[in-house]
């Protein structure tokens, strides 16, 4: 596998490390993910967590984009609250990404900073849910 680095949108880093500073409060609300449309508009939210499993902040991010008629989404990041900086998704949040949004960009905490990768690189070899679907045309 090779995975290629593209971009990194840093104002959509900084939406999210913005929201993580201001909004997550206490243990319920620990991280904030951005995210870029398709149309340029950045739609921002925060995880509920809760000890049976609440939703991540990817995932949030999704229902409030649909919630504004956002369907398209081009890059997204996560970042945890008392400046943990970029966090990468989880496993589910990775599978749920690539389901929804097969060429959407994430951006993901290195070493040596941040980079973008394809949610293709992320989860390699992966079974993807739309594949069960017929083709209906």
């Amino acid at each position: 596998m090779t995975t290629r680095n593209h971009p990194v949108d840093h104002e959509l880093v900084q939406a999210a490390a913005d929201v993580a500073r201001t909004r997550c409060r206490g243990d319920n609300h620990t991280m904030a993910a951005a995210a870029r449309a398709r149309d340029g508009r950045i739609i921002t939210a925060v995880n509920a967590y809760h000890f049976t499993g609440g939703p991540c902040a990817e995932l949030v991010v999704i229902g409030t984009a649909a919630a504004q008629g956002v369907y398209e989404l081009d890059t997204i990041v996560a970042v945890g609250d008392r400046d943990r900086g970029v966090v990468p998704p989880c496993g589910r949040c990775r599978q749920v990404l690539l389901d929804y949004f097969p060429g959407i960009g994430v951006v993901v905490g290195t070493a040596t900073g941040v980079r973008t990768v394809r949610i293709t690189d992320l989860l390699p070899e992966s079974y993807v849910w739309a594949d069960h679907q017929l083709d209906t045309e």
